[in-house]
């Protein structure tokens, strides 16, 4: 297993973003300890890491503290030097990606209310989740409880809500990441957010 120094070091943006088939090649290739696939990767994941953190930030309000540039470095502060090597293919790194990302916005709404010592909470709108209906202003931690309960009934719905929402893909994306259909990943983002409008009306 190749040691990584990620943490300190990060990667430079003026790499062009690879194919999603050398992506996983470079994976495989720097989880068999091969340091040029390593060197290779890193720059290649984080560009593209912070192209999604700025679709997931067009949609926050000005009030929001947190950059795309932030949010992909608290983000890539948590990849642990095993979780390269754990992503068995592009698909499964930002799937994980996507989990880092949710982790970071959540636990940066719970600080800004702990600070707040009960007052007002950072809000957000669910317009992003349904644009159909009117945008719908509820607390981050509280749509994190509910993806919760949604995950504990139907993991691969919640799946789809992480990836749509809190890393910013395109329908498209979701269904490939998730190696599902376009159709389906669809059906499961229908369901998936009528139940969150339930739950955090």
């Amino acid at each position: 297993m190749a040691t990584r120094r990620y943490a300190r070091a990060m990667p430079r943006l003026s790499v062009d973003v690879a194919s999603p088939g050398e992506v996983t090649r470079l994976l495989r290739a720097a989880a068999r300890g091969d340091a040029a696939a390593d060197a290779a990767l890193l720059p290649v994941v984080y560009a593209e890491l912070r192209r999604v953190a700025a679709r997931v930030m067009s949609g926050e309000g000005p009030s929001h503290t947190l950059t795309p540039t932030a949010l992909v470095h608290e983000a890539w502060l948590r990849f642990d030097d095993g979780l390269l090597d754990v992503a068995q293919d592009r698909r499964h790194f930002f799937a994980l990606a996507a989990r880092r990302m949710r982790q970071v916005l959540v636990d940066h709404a719970r600080e800004r209310r702990a600070r707040k010592r009960g007052g007002d909470v950072e809000r957000i709108t669910l317009s992003r989740i349904d644009a159909a209906s009117p945008p719908l202003e509820i607390d981050l931690v509280a749509l994190d409880q509910a993806l919760g309960e949604l995950e504990a009934a139907d993991a691969r719905k919640a799946r789809v809500v992480e990836l749509r929402y809190f890393a910013g893909f395109e329908m498209a994306e979701v269904a490939e990441i998730l190696g599902i259909s376009r159709a389906t990943a669809q059906r499961d983002w229908e369901v998936a957010r009528a139940f969150l409008h339930r739950a955090l009306a």
